[in-house]
């Protein structure tokens, strides 16, 4: 796997950082790959009435000033996506 770093919360202190790279070479579509704070219990239940949760899964939380990073990993992977087809 090639993770491609696109950056991190712009507002970090380096020791809790949410990050998003994109994976281009998954054996499918390119994904993004998101590192957040995981959600407390509450967060997690209102969450699981619209989409319940499997055990591979995790309910994060990533600050809304990351929404640029977001856009880029988008971009970058439906690049990539357009170069598999």
């Amino acid at each position: 796997m090639a993770l491609t770093f696109i950056g991190i919360d712009p507002n970090t202190d380096y020791d809790h950082c949410p990050a998003v790279w994109v994976d281009t070479e998954s054996k499918s579509d390119p994904h993004l790959v998101v590192q957040g704070w995981l959600a407390d219990e509450a967060t997690r239940a209102e969450c699981s009435q619209n989409s319940p949760k499997p055990d591979t899964e995790a309910v994060i939380r990533i600050p809304a000033r990351m929404a640029p990073l977001i856009r880029e990993a988008c971009d970058v992977a439906e690049r990539a996506a357009a170069e598999l087809r």
